[in-house]
């Protein structure tokens, strides 16, 4: 396992930076591509939802089982499950709503910006925080993923990147109406995304010392929780703000598809 942490580590880094990919849409582009944007999210959802109960809670549940039987290891996997959805919705519920990353905000928007004041300033570094936040959660889980099964880590990664472009740009737009500055839209909504492999850092180094197959089989139950709650909350809500909900289902649907072909070829 140990010789996963880097590639686990690299993996984590790509999908937090892909913030930067948003960023950049957003700083170039003068129109919102609501289609694409829709199905973006709901292809990520469904690749979320798809790994999370097909591929991360059975292995969760088998690791646990195997020192706990199969009755004990079931309810702790249930348990984890559980808990990884209750850390991510109490980060959620501390997080005012108009600081929360994941309102779908068009790039037509920064069309209209008053000049920057101080408090539209303030506002501007409360939603970078409020991003960085609600990111630190998804690297733990990524890194997580990609510790136990590099394969299954690939899979999070580009769900977890292709999630982060369209908050890339959500999370641009309340920065530059507080900024008025372009620059700064786009690198504070960039750095937003390190606290993605900050958070495979410091959860890494907390369990390192307590990495039991229990913990693991409990940190992997609460990874598929956290994916289910974030596809569940963020992604597929924030597609229908977009206007196309027919596009995010299909995009759902195509993302479990191309996840269980995935998994089928590795057989």
């Amino acid at each position: 396992m140990n010789e996963n942490v880097l590639p686990a580590f690299v993996l984590t880094a790509l999908a937090g930076l892909s913030t930067g990919i948003g960023s950049a849409i957003a700083f170039f582009s003068k129109r919102t591509n609501k289609a694409f944007l829709s199905v973006s999210l709901g292809f990520s959802a469904g690749v979320m939802i798809y790994v999370s109960f097909v591929e991360i809670f059975p292995k969760a549940r088998e690791a646990l089982s195997d020192t706990h039987g199969p009755i004990g290891g079931t309810w702790l996997t249930v348990g984890g499950f559980f808990l990884g959805i209750l850390a991510i919705a109490v980060i959620d519920y501390l997080i005012p709503s108009y600081e929360n990353p994941h309102d779908a905000h068009p790039i037509e928007q920064m069309d209209q910006v008053p000049p920057p004041d101080i408090r539209l300033m303030r506002m501007g570094l409360f939603t970078a925080m409020a991003i960085a936040i609600h990111n630190f959660p998804e690297g733990i889980a990524t890194f997580f993923g990609a510790l136990t099964d590099p394969r299954l880590g690939i899979a999070i990664t580009v769900a977890i990147a292709i999630h982060n472009i369209p908050e890339g740009i959500s999370v641009s737009v309340p920065i530059y109406f507080a900024t008025a500055s372009r620059k700064k839209a786009f690198w504070l909504s960039f750095l937003s995304g390190v606290s993605e492999p900050v958070g495979a850092i410091v959860g890494y180094t907390l369990l390192r010392p307590f990495l039991t197959p229990t913990t693991f089989g409990l940190m992997f139950s609460a990874v598929a929780g956290i994916m289910v709650f974030i596809s569940l909350d963020e992604l597929l809500p924030t597609a229908k703000e977009y206007g196309q909900g027919h596009m995010a289902i299909y995009g759902l649907i195509a993302g479990m598809a191309v996840m269980a072909l995935s998994l089928l070829l590795f057989l």
